[in-house]
């Protein structure tokens, strides 16, 4: 890809994203939803592969209902009220449509099928971007219109995010398509929350994106798209595999590592809000995920291959991303004691 044009779309990407955070206006944040969406969909076609525009098509088609959706319910709301403030959201057909364009955009259950195809046509980086970056707009227009929405629609989509994201993630054998369904579990955990206490769910993106962040950075290091690549890789560099197990156990939510902490965490809120039936619930689907989390850090550095491989150990890994991988791996495993400052600052 053109160095100017994927310059011009990482610029537009991060100008997209800050307009929708930082607007009260629902044209200008729509507007900003757009940017984003246009900017996306040369990264994720630059292979030109047909699995690439495949992926890219079906990107295209889902955001634009989902930003129809929003400018309809965006609309319905000012004919009713004569608000365009985000927060000012009050009538009830637009709470509902902010909700299912917002679950379209974020990928929640039942609206998730586009997420996983669409990022395994997606390279390493590009995943990355919609895994985390891409997330984050929707989710800024679901905090600020938080206290206008249905708790119980909320929880039902949070719970079935969960249910989903770890069942389907159990026969899977492409990491991307693996990350994705631990993206929609975690989705889940963020929303089941979200009206109730909405630093919460925003601690919880921060941290989940820290650890996603150093896994795609760490397979994308290695070269791993499958689990059978996967077994082999700890002969090339055993201390970044043993980072990814590390990562991987954390994003599971295994205490003493960081993950633990959001789950910890909401755990307690729910059992506040006296929610526990649906704390448990929650909890045990998680175990779901578990599952194919320990299953990447079995493959990734308890088994080694049936014959011996012939590649020789990395002695000089990509320059670039070495010092980003190693400060989030060290992020993503070592804040749990500081779980007091982390809320303090939330």
């Amino acid at each position: 890809m053109n160095p100017h044009a994927k310059l011009i779309c990482t610029l537009s990407l991060v100008m997209g994203s800050s307009i929708t955070i930082s607007s009260n206006h629902w044209i200008l944040a729509w507007t900003g939803l757009e940017i984003n969406t246009l900017a996306i969909i040369p990264l994720i076609s630059k292979s030109h592969h047909p699995r690439a525009i495949e992926a890219t098509i079906k990107y295209f088609l889902t955001q634009s209902t989902a930003s129809a959706l929003i400018l309809f319910s965006s609309l319905t709301n000012a004919w009713s009220t004569g608000q365009w403030d985000i927060t000012q959201l009050s009538h009830p057909t637009s709470c509902l449509l902010l909700t299912m364009a917002v679950a379209i955009k974020l990928g929640l259950v039942p609206f998730h099928f586009w997420f996983p195809e669409v990022l395994q046509g997606s390279s390493m980086i590009t995943a990355l971007l919609l895994s985390t970056l891409m997330k984050l707009p929707p989710i800024t227009l679901l905090l600020m219109s938080s206290q206008s929405l249905n708790p119980t629609l909320l929880t039902t989509l949070a719970i079935l995010s969960a249910l989903m994201g770890g069942w389907m993630g159990l026969n899977q054998t492409q990491t991307r398509k693996i990350l994705a369904f631990s993206s929609i579990s975690h989705l889940g955990w963020m929303i089941i929350i979200i009206t109730y206490n909405p630093h919460l769910t925003l601690l919880t993106f921060a941290l989940y994106t820290v650890m996603t962040t150093t896994v795609f950075l760490s397979l994308a290091q290695i070269k791993v798209l499958k689990l059978s690549t996967m077994l082999i890789s700890w002969t090339k560099t055993p201390m970044l595999n043993a980072t990814v197990m590390l990562t991987l156990l954390s994003l599971a939510g295994l205490p003493p590592l960081t993950g633990f902490m959001p789950k910890w965490l909401i755990i307690q809120e729910l059992t506040k809000q006296e929610m526990t039936p649906t704390a448990t619930i929650i909890a045990l689907l998680s175990l779901l995920s578990l599952f194919f989390y320990l299953r990447l850090a079995y493959h990734s550095t308890i088994t080694l291959p049936p014959n011996s491989s012939n590649h020789m150990k990395l002695w000089r890994t990509n320059k670039m991303l070495n010092t980003p991988t190693a400060i989030l791996s060290s992020l993503s495993t070592s804040l749990l004691p500081l779980s007091p400052l982390m809320i303090t600052m939330f």
